[in-house]
Formats: structure tokens, sequence, C-alpha cells
């Protein structure tokens, strides 16, 4: 298939400042038809800066958004009838109950009056609100609140839905309910432009990530590709109790075909593409006056991966995490 009918997002060179701030750093890239595009970084990253240009909420300073073939870079309402919009924080009506807010929102889209209240209904039901359609939206806990909002990103059956950060602050069960959700809308055939600082979500998730850290994009590739230099690796994580960094020096100098580097919780993980033998290094732990209480052998995850290309450590990630109180 010719690759301009397959991208249904083509961004150039998207630049936007906010006085001396660089929010955005000219970056490129291409969603295709069909797929689930991650957008992965920290907060402050310029994540929803982004989704807010592509969406038209914000007009880019520099550079070049293609919808669907359409020319968005200074018409933002150009595609809007193909696209849905879920952004991080609900602009639903909280004195409009359920069904009210959803059949609003298909008006606001051109529906016809049956349409949109069959839709409604029917998305109601998929969510799992269909007891709370007559309740008021203020009443919704913020769960009900996400997937309420999701479903009036949805309701017009758009081709290409954003969604910004929608799993942020929520419960447990309904982050995994949305999930579901997400998994199952991309299967249908939606394409979704998913931003997320939550490194687990986008590997759950999504089939192509990208990289963004302080404006800029540092690397787009799919989790396969990401994950797989790493899964050549054999990697152990060994627990000690004890000043594990007055080791690692000796580590590196003893054993310098491995890659040796400390994590949370007194641990030291050590990385090859050869086996790694585990006596050598305990008994040189226990030279140190180091006891290893465990070793276990590690997939290395999305996460490895995001820290090694944007140096940001996956602790900062995880305060990030804390501070919303969203679970995964």
């Amino acid at each position: 298939m010719d690759d301009d009918l397959n991208t249904i997002v083509k961004v150039r060179s998207l630049t936007k400042n906010f006085g001396d701030v660089s929010a955005v750093a000219g970056i490129d890239f291409d969603i295709r038809r069909g797929e689930l595009f991650g957008f992965l970084g920290p907060n402050g990253a310029g994540k929803t800066t982004t989704i807010n240009m592509l969406t038209g909420l914000a007009h880019p300073d520099r550079g070049s958004i293609h919808i669907a073939g359409i020319n968005c870079t200074n018409n933002s309402k150009a595609a809007q009838h193909l696209m849905g919009i879920v952004p991080d924080e609900s602009n639903l009506y909280p004195e409009l109950t359920g069904v009210e807010n959803l059949c609003f929102c298909g008006a606001l889209y051109g529906m016809a009056k049956r349409d949109r209240e069959s839709r409604a209904q029917e998305l109601l039901g998929l969510f799992g609100l269909a007891e709370a359609a007559g309740r008021k939206f203020v009443g919704y806990s913020k769960g009900m609140k996400r997937k309420l909002t999701i479903a009036a990103g949805i309701i017009h059956h758009p081709a290409l839905l954003f969604l910004d950060e929608p799993t942020t602050g929520i419960d447990v069960a309904s982050a995994r309910q949305i999930r579901q959700l997400i998994a199952d809308l991309n299967r249908s055939g939606t394409t979704i432009f998913l931003t997320t600082h939550y490194i687990e979500e986008a590997e759950r998730l999504c089939g192509r990530i990208a990289f963004i850290v302080g404006g800029k994009i540092v690397r787009t590739d799919t989790v396969e590709n990401l994950m797989h230099p790493t899964q050549k690796q054999q990697v152990m994580e060994f627990f000690v109790e004890g000043q594990a960094s007055e080791v690692v020096g000796d580590l590196c100098v003893g054993f310098p075909e491995l890659e040796i580097r400390r994590v949370e919780g007194g641990r030291l993980r050590v990385a090859s593409n050869q086996a790694v033998h585990i006596g050598p290094l305990v008994r040189l732990f226990e030279e140190h006056g180091l006891e290893v209480t465990e070793v276990r052998k590690i997939r290395p995850t999305l996460e490895d991966i995001f820290v090694e290309i944007t140096g940001i450590e996956a602790a900062s990630i995880k305060r990030e995490k804390e501070k919303t109180g969203a679970a995964l």
C-alpha cells in the first residue's frame, strides 16, 4: 500500500514556544492507519502541547500537520470530523447527566437525534455506565468520569482518537478497564494516539512508541524493535545487604565484560551478552562484607530501554505516579 494512503497523521518540524521555553522543538513523526501509537515521556516533555496542536487547541509556531491527507496546519477544523479527542482533564458538563452529555457531544458532531441517542445508550452499556446514565456527571467517581469522557470522544465513530493521559489519577480497577477498552477500540480499527508517562501502560498497549524528552523526540520504533537488543542479553539482579556502592568499582574492574549498575532498594543489576556466572560475583560480594540475599533473572522491560535512551531514571517517572495517585 502507498505510504501516503497508509499514513493518517503526518507531522513535520512541529514547533511551539512559550516565551523562552521551547515546549516542542521541531519534531517529525507519522502515524499509520489502524495503529496504536504511543507518545511516552515525563511530565513537561511536550506531550500535551503536541496533542493540543494536532487537535487544534494550540497553533504551531512552525512546521506542518496533515491528517488523512488534509493540511491542518493553519486550519485546525478541516479534519475535526475525523477526530475524537479525550483531553487529560474532562471537558464534560457537571450539571448534565451521563446520557445528556453524550447526546450533547453527538449533536456537536452533527449526528441526527435518533443516531446520537442510540449511540449514547450503546456506549453507556459498553463502558459499564448504563446504571449511571441518569445521574449528573458531577456525582461520578474519577474512573466513571474518565470512561464517560472517552465515550464522548468516540460517539461519532472517529477514525482517529487522541487520548491524553487516559488513566492518570484513577483507581486500579478503572485503569485496567480503560486500558482494555482502548485495546478493544484499536482492534476494531480505530487509530489511536496515546500520550502517557506510564511506561508499563505504553508497553502493554502500543505497537509503536515515540520517546519525547525536553520537547524533542529521541527515538521512534516498534516495541518489538526497542526490546530486541536487550532480549539478547542475560540480566541478573542481586539483592544485597550492606553498602553495595563500595563493590561496584571492583566489579567493573574484575568483570569488564559485564554492564553493572545500581538500582533502587539495595540492588545491583548485571547484564551481559554472554552467560552471567553467579559464583564469582557472589564471592566478590562476600569479600566486601556484603550478604547476597536473593538473585533473580530479569527480563528487561521498556522501562530499561527508556532509561538507556533518555538518561531519565525510572524513579522520576514513579514519583510522578505517586503524585497523581494512579496505579497500573
